[in-house]
């Protein structure tokens, strides 16, 4: 059994940055890769970044490529996705999720937390 929560999201500027942060519970957490998806209301949950469970490799969506970077530190049981020069295209609410093979759609993590609201103004 894994629970998440994030935190970090608010409100920026265009250009700024925001570091998000997933809290987990769980000893399998260590384990499991980590996805961050974000959602706008009315569009279906898009995958930002995914990490395996030893850093060893990641994966950005293109929209997010050079701007954000997702890493974890095991020891702390904490994910993170880094966000550098934030477009007002990146406001949604934004879901770290864990699963053992999680991959790009949102279905095959079976881990989530409960969002947390990132909004960027032009």
């Amino acid at each position: 059994q894994v629970q998440l929560v994030e935190s970090g999201g608010g409100l920026v500027q265009a250009g700024g940055s925001l570091r998000l942060s997933c809290a987990a519970s769980g000893r399998r957490f260590s384990t499991y890769r980590v996805g961050w998806f974000r959602q706008v209301s009315g569009k279906e949950r898009e995958r930002v970044a995914t990490i395996d469970w030893s850093s060893t490799w990641t994966y950005y969506a293109d929209s997010v490529k050079g701007r954000f970077t997702i890493s974890r530190d095991n020891a702390k049981n904490t994910a993170y996705l880094q966000m550098n020069s934030l477009k007002p295209e990146d406001t949604a609410t934004y879901y770290c999720a864990a699963d053992e093979y999680g991959g790009s759609s949102a279905d095959e993590y079976d881990y989530w937390g409960q969002g947390t609201q990132v909004t960027v103004s032009s």
